[in-house]
């Protein structure tokens, strides 16, 4: 590459494929240090304690995520780590979104901005009661990743104004995370900006699938309506113990449960526990696993969104039952029931 070559072609073309990609550039970056800045500037969200705690929402993410489930158990279930991984997580996203707008690096912090997006897309891409937001947020930061790496900062980023303050011409590896031409041909250029179009588009096809249904067959939308699963129910010396998990719902607020009931084959109700009743539970009579929470409410036992904890009831009625099947039910205020059969 000559000095004239690189003066006349290469580099004005280059700096004007920048310059196209800017206002992606500005809103893409702000989309991620704003989480910063909301987390820790405008609000403390990083304390476990005050409520809207970054890890609470995290939690909200597991019951569907796609990939990426395994990572976001064992965060939730030790607290100390999950705060830590939430506090270098959002110092990340503050410094790759603001490079990323003053185009510093831009390649680099592209690539950072494309996976901080996968992140976002595979952990809660299934989230969103209308408009299918967190999927969105996850797709279109990718694709704005992507397209930035091949256009690097152009004009109007620092990569271009500190490399206009050197004689030297930027080095081929410095090109490929900060701005300008990059040490590869056009054909293959091409190639590769086809391949990698394609595939963002095949992942962004999947996950709409996935997540939503939203490429054929029928649409749903796991963020509607509260889903409990019960699991481990069982009766022993009198009490009546089983978890909840709960796995699909809106995420800003709880399933509020209202009722508990335990009825024999014949329909007789054994036990029956209201709204009020479940808002009087003891803390030990909740073990919760996750830093999401059930606890008592008001006037219901509320239920956050990925939260998942065992159920001990102890009741008189509850000693010395015969053998055979009992149907334990549990009522939301939507009226939704959920119901799991136990034999003794």
């Amino acid at each position: 590459m000559t000095s004239e070559h690189y003066k006349n072609t290469l580099a004005p073309a280059w700096s004007m494929a920048g310059m196209f990609t800017l206002s992606l550039r500005l809103v893409a970056g702000w989309t991620y240090f704003s989480a910063f800045w909301r987390r820790l500037i405008l609000e403390n969200k990083l304390d476990p304690d005050e409520a809207g705690y970054i890890g609470e929402k995290f939690n909200h993410f597991l019951p569907n995520a796609l990939g990426i489930k395994p990572l976001i158990e064992y965060l939730v279930s030790h607290p100390q780590e999950l705060w830590w991984a939430m506090a270098v997580f959002t110092i990340i996203e503050g410094i790759v979104g603001l490079l990323f707008m003053l185009g510093l690096f831009t390649r680099l912090m592209s690539a950072g901005v494309f996976m901080l997006a996968m992140g976002i897309l595979l952990g809660s891409g299934w989230i969103g009661t209308t408009c299918l937001d967190e999927w969105q947020i996850g797709v279109l930061g990718i694709a704005a990743g992507f397209s930035t790496y091949l256009s690097g900062g152009g004009t109007w980023s620092l990569d271009n104004y500190l490399s206009s303050r050197t004689s030297k011409l930027p080095g081929k590896s410095l090109a490929w995370i900060a701005s300008g031409p990059l040490a590869i041909g056009a054909q293959t250029l091409k190639k590769f900006t086809l391949a990698g179009s394609l595939l963002i588009l095949l992942l962004t096809l999947y996950t709409n699938q996935v997540f939503h249904g939203g490429v054929w067959g029928t649409l749903h939308n796991k963020s509607v309506k509260p889903k409990i699963e019960i699991a481990d129910a069982a009766i022993r010396e009198g009490k009546l113990s089983f978890s909840v998990y709960r796995i699909e719902g809106a995420d800003v607020y709880g399933s509020f449960l209202i009722g508990i009931s335990l009825r024999d084959a014949a329909g007789a109700t054994l036990l029956e526990l209201d709204g009020n009743a479940l808002a009087s539970l003891r803390a030990e009579d909740i073990k919760n696993r996750y830093v999401a929470k059930v606890k008592p409410g008001k006037h219901s036992l509320i239920i956050p969104l990925g939260s998942k904890a065992q159920l001990s009831l102890a009741h008189e009625a509850l000693r010395e039952l015969r053998q055979g099947e009992y149907v334990l039910t549990l009522t939301d205020i939507s009226g939704l029931t959920w119901s799991s059969r136990i034999t003794l």
